[in-house]
């Protein structure tokens, strides 16, 4: 384990985005605060990991186990597709940096956390696409009514996954993405959906890398929060 202390050291990645607190209006490092106190409730520590430049080994080396958190759209040139007037602006900086933080992270066979973009980025790391417009694939809005909200989705879990040893094999989830899964990445093995067919988690099966699709830092919130999957992470991060 690389941090001295008893509790594991869990990078999160975080956004740069223009930010206005007190009398200030400056550009920032961002994240929201569920993530913190996921990974604070069950027993890590966390580490706030911005998309300054590319990350290398021994600056990962320093964290136990990793969360590449939600956010905006993949450039779709990462995937080999063309830009549908859907997608969302290009973020380089969060594209790049996130990528070498999972190459990395599967290399040193560190535990990862994929949520929402960061289960779609792990998967386009492994080589697989994405659907650029869900809607279009299911004909729902269900997995985002509308922006800054969160759908409420039933999710089936594969019997036997190491998902469903963690959730069981049915939970209902916050979710908020107009994205998803198309050609599954190298070694990624789908483990739960929605009604709909859409994939809402992947696994490798021979080390703990998981992405889902929906955001565990907001499922229950406050002190009935489901913290299963950052218990998990950081249990394996020990």
């Amino acid at each position: 384990m690389a941090s001295n202390g008893s509790d594991p050291l869990i990078g999160i990645s975080t956004y740069l985005e223009q930010t206005r607190f007190g009398v200030w209006d400056v550009p920032a490092a961002v994240l929201q605060r569920g993530y913190l106190d996921g990974v604070v409730a069950a027993g890590g520590t966390p580490v706030l990991l911005p998309p300054m430049g590319i990350w290398d080994a021994g600056l990962l080396s320093r964290v136990d186990g990793l969360v590449i958190a939600g956010g905006t759209d993949i450039d779709p040139s990462r995937y080999g597709a063309r830009r549908r007037p859907v997608t969302g602006p290009a973020r380089p900086d969060r594209d790049g940096a996130e990528w070498a933080l999972i190459e990395l992270a599967l290399e040193r066979g560190m535990p990862l956390l994929g949520v929402c973009r960061g289960m779609q980025l792990l998967n386009v790391v492994l080589g697989g696409t994405l659907h650029q417009h869900l809607p279009d694939e299911v004909g729902n809005t269900d997995h985002l009514p509308r922006p800054g909200t969160f759908g409420r989705v039933l999710v089936k879990v594969a019997p036997g996954s190491r998902l469903a040893g963690i959730l069981g094999q049915q939970v209902d989830v916050h979710c908020h993405h107009h994205q998803s899964l198309d050609r599954l990445g190298a070694g990624l093995v789908p483990v739960a959906w929605a009604g709909d067919g859409t994939v809402e988690a992947v696994e490798l099966t021979d080390r703990f890398a998981v992405g889902v699709q929906w955001h565990p830092e907001e499922d229950g919130g406050g002190d009935h929060a489901d913290r299963r999957l950052f218990e998990a992470l950081v249990g394996e991060a020990r």
